[in-house]
């Protein structure tokens, strides 16, 4: 099966979709497939029914940092796949902040922009909306986490859900094996099961991200 190209839907805050990210731009860079970078909102999907939705809030975690993607992507599709790179390495290897206002704008400036832009983005509605409509419609697809692959705007995939993403001939093996999925339409999990090695290894690779994040993580039961 040959794709070209793919929707990756994403939230910053998650650092499985960070190391699938990784995983991701590798395959890019030896089959020149496409990526998409969508967005998600793990605060609105997690949301308890007595918080303030994220575009209600001044500043969300995520919602924010997606928001400023949005308006960096009206600019220039390609500054959205350096904002998530450069946003999710701070976070999820160095253990910065970026979801704080004043780190997403070191950021953005050291991406060679203005950084008011952050500012922009967050006084624009607008942004707001390009987020919200990205989320709803990859909710409307079944999807309820990240990392979300959605091929041909319409057959959504979970995952892959992963650690240490491999990269060459490997990230191409694991690639062929993610888009041999969309054969089978009712084929909806398989799962490894994780020991308490496996758990200990999750831990040690997500400390930076552990120790850097400012909010406390919540996640419904999957469906």
């Amino acid at each position: 099966m040959r794709i070209t190209s793919v929707d990756f839907h994403f939230d910053i805050m998650c650092p499985y979709a960070f190391q699938t990210s990784l995983w991701m731009r590798d395959v890019r860079s030896q089959l020149g497939v496409e990526v998409q970078w969508r967005f998600f909102s793990l605060e609105e999907i997690n949301r308890s029914e007595d918080k303030k939705h994220p575009w209600e809030r001044e500043w969300s975690y995520g919602w924010s940092m997606m928001r400023v993607a949005a308006l960096l992507r009206r600019i220039d599709p390609k500054f959205v796949d350096l904002w998530y790179q450069a946003a999710g390495t701070a976070l999820h290897v160095e253990g910065h902040k970026p979801h704080r206002r004043e780190v997403a704008e070191h950021l953005v400036a050291q991406m060679g922009l203005d950084p008011s832009l952050v500012g922009q983005a967050i006084e624009d509605p607008t942004t707001s909306d390009d987020v919200k409509a990205e989320h709803d419609r990859v909710v409307a697809l079944g999807g309820w986490g990240v990392p979300t692959l959605v091929f041909d705007s319409a057959h959504a995939l979970f995952g892959p859900v992963l650690i240490e993403p491999p990269s060459g001939p490997a990230a191409l093996r694991l690639w062929e094996l993610v888009i041999g999925w969309l054969e089978f339409p009712h084929l909806y999990e398989i799962q490894h099961p994780k020991r308490p090695e496996d758990l200990r290894a999750i831990a040690t690779a997500f400390r930076p991200y552990v120790d850097a994040r400012d909010w406390e993580s919540i996640q419904k039961e999957t469906p």
